[in-house]
């Protein structure tokens, strides 16, 4: 008699885009993943976004709410309504991370607003953590001002960066004093090259201090919607070759769905919930907000 799978869903509830996972998560062999999407908010209500994204995802899919066993939210996931529990975005960044990569034993979450640096084991429990300052500086939404200001589009950067011969240094303490070396440079008739790949270099210092204080393990997974910019990828490869405190710095990867690793992570915990659970005998219902994980590895 063949298992019969939990079909599960994940949601990642960041400032700038919700991203959804939906799959059929087995016991004994490979989850089959029906659904991965993000989607931009770009001004508009998030809830209505997760609410709309979530249906469309579900009807690709073939399921109705009704059909899933869990909906696990991550982020800012705590406001939607019909979720089943919500997971701390350190816990399904780590087990989302080790599920594109096993090889991983850390990742960096580059988001919107912070970056964090995760440190892991081989069944993704959270082990230590560092995280940015306030300083928008390290972040994504920082990165999206700058491009702005340049006139080129976000996805334009990474390859921009590649293209510099000679990189002008940026602040790397103050996302305002980063923005007036930049106004700056532009007056002094900088290309746009190099002054993208400054700003890379000083956000690439940053993250390399986050993986130092963590150990610098041997793979680290880049998460988040950043993992994108090749760009800042190349980098940080350099700044862990110059930076990095370990005998052998540590090898930056990314994954192609990279920004889809939180929601990942939700569906995966959520899953492993409903079946701890079921072996109790409770049922949940979503909607219930009875689920939420508070420790450092979640389902513990």
């Amino acid at each position: 008699m063949s298992e019969q799978p939990l079909r599960v869903a994940g949601i990642d509830v960041g400032s700038s885009a919700i991203k959804i996972v939906v799959l059929e998560d087995f016991e004994d062999r490979k989850p089959n993943v029906l659904v991965a999407r993000r989607e931009r908010v770009r001004r508009r209500d998030p809830a209505d976004v997760t609410s709309s994204l979530f249906d469309a995802c579900l009807h690709k899919a073939g399921l109705s709410r009704a059909d899933l066993d869990y909906t696990a939210t991550t982020g800012e996931g705590e406001m939607v309504e019909f979720r089943t529990g919500h997971f701390y975005g350190m816990t399904t960044h780590a087990r989302g991370g080790l599920f594109l990569d096993p090889d991983a034993r850390a990742v960096i979450d580059i988001g919107a607003l912070h970056a964090r640096a995760i440190l892991m084991d081989d069944r993704a429990k959270v082990l230590s953590y560092r995280m940015t300052s306030q300083c928008a500086s390290g972040s994504g939404q920082f990165l999206e001002n700058i491009s702005r200001y340049l006139g080129i589009t976000i996805d334009e950067i990474g390859p921009l960066s590649l293209e510099a011969d000679d990189p002008e240094a940026c602040s790397s303490i103050c996302a305002v004093l980063a923005e007036t070396d930049v106004i700056n440079m532009v007056s002094r008739g900088i290309s746009t090259s190099n002054i993208v790949k400054g700003i890379h270099q000083s956000m690439a210092g940053r993250y390399v201090r986050l993986i130092n204080a963590i150990g610098a393990p041997h793979v680290v997974l880049v998460t988040g919607g950043l993992a994108a910019d090749v760009g800042l990828l190349a980098a940080m490869r350099e700044a862990c070759e110059a930076k990095c405190k370990s005998a052998k710095p540590p090898e930056i990867r990314a994954h192609e769905q990279s920004a889809l690793s939180g929601a990942y992570g939700a569906a995966f915990w959520g899953a492993f919930r409903a079946r701890k659970l079921a072996r109790k005998g409770i049922s949940l219902t979503a909607g219930q907000g009875l689920e939420s994980e508070t420790g450092m590895g979640a389902g513990a």
